[in-house]
């Protein structure tokens, strides 16, 4: 593998074996490491892949993040991948390809206070690239990259190419606000106008608040989930 490319302001830092990149970036967060930090272990079947940020807004402000990085890695996949592969944004970090599962981003910060501003923020993605299993395609609503005409990806150079369309769209953020994330986002999120189960609730999702909180109809009332509910840790 060669060494990546990211842009500037970013560094990388890659593991190896079993290394849980979400964790190291979580750690490196919390002794002050610089953000714009990419912590990554690329030795497995599944890209795992961590960004280290340091949020100048409110924690409910800030997990923005997570759909604006989940835009960059639409546009990733929408550059590398075959015009025919479809890629969707669960509200709460799941990633569906062609309509299965095909991984994960989350989120960890240094403060579940939704009124308080981060010292730090963590956005970890987990992509299933391939299958070690003889038979992968038995479990209907999971998938693999490759397994979706996708198996000339890298995962090096999708790394590379989700960080450079997630800054992107960090700009934007930053630029615009979040008008802009919000239509893309709508345009590409799965389960949106559905009838869901969420939290022990159910009913109907009918769209998100101007911070990405879910709005939720359950018969004439309207429930607001906050995005920060998905906060790990």
């Amino acid at each position: 593998m060669s060494d990546l490319q990211f842009p500037p302001l970013f560094q990388g830092e890659p593991l190896t074996g079993n290394a849980d990149p979400f964790e190291r970036a979580t750690a490196l967060a919390i002794t002050g490491t610089d953000p714009g930090t990419v912590v990554y272990n690329l030795s497995g079947d599944v890209l795992c892949a961590s960004l280290i940020f340091a949020p100048e807004v409110p924690l409910e402000e800030a997990m923005a993040t997570l759909p604006v990085c989940g835009l960059g890695l639409q546009a990733a996949l929408g550059a590398l991948a075959p015009p025919e592969v479809a890629v969707h944004l669960g509200w709460d970090g799941t990633i569906r390809v062609n309509g299965a599962v095909c991984g994960k981003m989350r989120v960890k910060a240094s403060t579940k206070e939704p009124d308080a501003v981060p010292d730090w923020l963590v956005l970890g993605l987990d992509l299933n690239m391939k299958s070690s299993e003889p038979d992968p395609g038995v479990a209907s609503d999971r998938t693999f990259l490759s397994e979706e005409g996708c198996a000339d990806i890298s995962a090096d150079r999708l790394l590379e190419s989700w960080v450079r369309h997630s800054l992107y769209w960090i700009n934007r953020w930053l630029d615009e606000g979040l008008r802009p994330v919000h239509a893309d986002w709508r345009g590409v999120a799965s389960n949106l106008g559905d009838p869901i189960e969420i939290d022990g609730q159910s009913g109907t999702f009918v769209g998100v608040d101007e911070h990405f909180g879910m709005l939720l109809r359950t018969g004439d009332e309207t429930i607001l989930i906050p995005l920060s509910s998905r906060l790990e840790g």
